[in-house]
This record gives structure tokens, C-alpha cells and sequence, in this order.
């Protein structure tokens, strides 16, 4: 039981931390297999925004040859939804009273740094009805968040 407890902090611990916390890259290269996932990550990450959030642990493990841990999947998951939403910083209730009000295509704006059709076509949504835009917002939300 006690080691179960001290199991489930370690996960909790791991998984509340910041994520640039848990991906490091050692100084010293003592531990190659740490270091060569890890460092995989930090490369495609630099080189291509996009490659990275497509990356998976098997794709990982493909490049490297070496299985990630399960607090390195927590943390290249997190880090992934943090450059997500590199773009714009709204609170999901925001996003919602927006989308209450017929303004969610603001939100999606500024989530998307005014790029993609998603907010022209919740424009139009609104503009037809209230409630096709209304829709579309909340579809769309899970994009987001």
C-alpha cells in the first residue's frame, strides 16, 4: 500500500509540474537513452511547430529506437497543448459567454491568430441565425481546449 501511495504522488507530482520541466536534455550525456528521446523532441519542436504537435510516442520511438516513459508521454503531451495554444490565451468560460453572445468568432480569432476559415465561418453562422454559430462554436471548442 506504501508503495503504492508513493507511486500515485510521483505521478501527480509529474504531472502537475511544468511540462519544459520534466523534458530535459542532460548536461552530461552519461544517459543515452534519456537523452536521445528527449533530444529527439527538442529538435522536431525547434525545426517545425507542426511536426510537433503530430508527434506520438510511437513516432518517437520510430526516430529513436527507445520506448518513452510514462512521465515523458504526460509531459510531451503537455507541452503539445501549451504550444497549441501559443496563438491566444482565452478561459474556456470566456470562450463560452462569447459564444453565448454571438461573439465566439472573436475567440476563435484570437485562438488561431486571426488565420483559418473557422472564424469566418462562425461569422457567417451567426450572421444566418444565432444558433447555427452558437453550434459551430461549441464543435469547434474542443480544437481549443
Amino acid at each position: 500500500m506504501r508503495k503504492l501511495i508513493i507511486v500515485l504522488l510521483a505521478v501527480v507530482y509529474s504531472i502537475s509540474s511544468n511540462a519544459a520541466g520534466i523534458i530535459t536534455v542532460p548536461v552530461d550525456a552519461t544517459d543515452n537513452a534519456k537523452a536521445g528521446v528527449e533530444a529527439t523532441i527538442a529538435n522536431v519542436k525547434a525545426s517545425n511547430m507542426e511536426a510537433f504537435l503530430s508527434l506520438t510516442p510511437e513516432k518517437v520511438k520510430a526516430m529513436t529506437g527507445k520506448k518513452m516513459n510514462f512521465a515523458q508521454k504526460m509531459a510531451l503531451k503537455m507541452a503539445q497543448k501549451k504550444a497549441k495554444r501559443a496563438g491566444g490565451e482565452i478561459p474556456k468560460g470566456l470562450y463560452i459567454v462569447l459564444a453565448i453572445f454571438g461573439l465566439a468568432w472573436i475567440a476563435m480569432g484570437v485562438m488561431d491568430n486571426w488565420s483559418g476559415s473557422t472564424w469566418i465561418i462562425n461569422l457567417v453562422l451567426t450572421f444566418l441565425f444565432w444558433l447555427p454559430g452558437f453550434i459551430h462554436a461549441l464543435v469547434v471548442m474542443k480544437n481549443y481546449y
